[in-house]
């Protein structure tokens, strides 16, 4: 029959359709949830030993696992795990497998962030809606050619943002928290500089950085006002990275020229939060990863580790607290003995 696999939170049902889900339903008894988890379901999950959980939307937390004793893996879609309380799920045994194999976010990210970029350059919402309105309005844009952008980060994102950009003849300046990442030949990035010498010559600068205490609120007030006036901020990565009520005083002043903001410290976005009215500022959902094929990879990864893990082969690589396996396999030895 297979373990009892729950599909946490697919509210858009993609992992139920994903292609993917027939060899699931081969490995496992799996339920799907296309709504938030709450206490009257824990009630009758008390037997499952496999989660399947979208990005972050459900917090694992001691709570949590506490209701879940029969849980043996979590099968995370995405490469970060920032919801998972590590401790907790190390010390029970329980694996936290990593979809960092995915491919297409390194796609679909990089392509939302040119979208933001052109819809605040070109003023693309506002006039869309005034066209919408019946009027016939006076518009000045401009162009990405011939403008510097600074990438924050070079990891699976900024790095094809690096290439887009050349593509659209803008010169590439970088700035990476890691000086020892090896760069291929071909990277158009024309230099690498200090983050400060970044913010003095970007005309765009687009965060594409993991959430790290060192990352959180690196964006402050002091860093926004060495941007240079007329600047455009761009972030795709983490909302906390970047100082946001500085950043809406940065707007408000005319010193920053707009803004392009997918993510957020807290999600969703509070109806009142002053970035909803900023001027020149374009805001999406979180939605940078949220495109179909992104969950049917995650459904074909998904598969692929549970039955390596079926199989007692589940790439350390891949596994977030390792150190789990071994605790599973000292309690599986103690009841052994009993």
């Amino acid at each position: 029959m297979g373990p009892r696999l729950l599909v946490l939170d697919d509210d858009e049902g993609q992992i139920a359709g994903a292609p993917a889900m027939t060899r699931l339903r081969e490995l496992a008894q799996v339920t799907v949830l296309d709504r938030p988890l709450t206490d009257a379901d824990l009630d009758g999950l008390t037997e499952v030993q496999v989660l399947l959980a979208i990005r972050e939307r459900t917090q694992l937390d001691r709570r949590l696992l506490d209701r879940l004793p029969r849980l043996e893996l979590v099968l995370q879609t995405g490469g970060h795990a920032y919801h998972v309380d590590e401790e907790t799920a190390t010390g029970r045994g329980i694996m936290v497998a990593l979809g960092r194999r995915a491919r297409m976010p390194s796609a679909s990210v990089p392509e939302l962030t040119f979208g933001l970029m052109l819809a605040v350059l070109r003023r693309i919402h506002p006039l869309a809606g005034q066209l919408a309105a019946g009027s016939w309005p006076e518009a000045l844009g401009g162009t990405l050619a011939g403008r510097t952008l600074g990438v924050l980060g070079l990891g699976r994102h900024g790095r094809p943002v690096a290439r887009i950009a050349a593509a659209f003849g803008m010169l590439v300046l970088a700035w990476d928290r890691d000086p020892g990442r090896d760069y291929p030949d071909d990277e158009p990035v024309a230099e690498r500089l200090p983050l400060d010498d970044l913010l003095d010559r970007s005309d765009v600068v687009s965060v594409h950085l993991k959430l790290s205490p060192e990352s959180a609120g690196l964006l402050d007030a002091s860093r926004l006002a060495r941007m240079r006036p007329g600047a455009i901020l761009v972030n795709t990565a983490r909302g906390a990275i970047v100082d946001e009520q500085a950043l809406v005083a940065a707007l408000a002043a005319g010193r920053l020229a707009g803004a392009g903001l997918d993510v957020f410290t807290t999600e969703p976005l509070p109806a009142s939060h002053p970035l909803r009215t900023a001027p020149n500022v374009v805001l999406t959902p979180h939605i940078g990863w949220k495109v179909a094929e992104v969950f049917a990879e995650w459904a074909e990864i998904a598969a692929d580790q549970l039955a390596a893990w079926l199989a007692g082969r589940l790439p350390a690589g891949e596994v977030l607290n390792p150190a789990a396996a071994q605790v599973a396999r000292d309690r599986l030895g103690g009841l052994e003995r009993e």
